[in-house]
């Protein structure tokens, strides 16, 4: 009979894990905003093209900006309260 294996338990847990991966997004650019304008931009483009949908499709083709235009301005006024 073999001896039983130690199980390794690792001093990182799943929410400081989930927390490196959302800084590095955040750091590369491509945080929940930018996730969230590409998403926007995938449903325009199934609304205009594949439901035949052009207004609603046009309509949350206009979401991107307005998406980026919001996490722009609550990072300067988070970089703001920083300093």
């Amino acid at each position: 009979m073999s001896a039983a294996q130690p199980i390794k338990v690792s001093s990182t847990t799943d929410s400081d894990e989930r927390n490196e991966l959302a800084d590095e997004l955040e750091a590369s650019g491509l945080g929940p905003a930018g996730l969230a304008s590409i998403g926007s931009v995938a449903l325009a483009l199934y609304y205009y093209y594949v439901k035949g949908d052009k207004q609603r499709g046009q309509f949350v083709g206009l979401w991107p900006a307005t998406i980026l235009g919001l996490a722009t301005y609550l990072k300067l006024s988070r970089q703001e309260r920083e300093e």
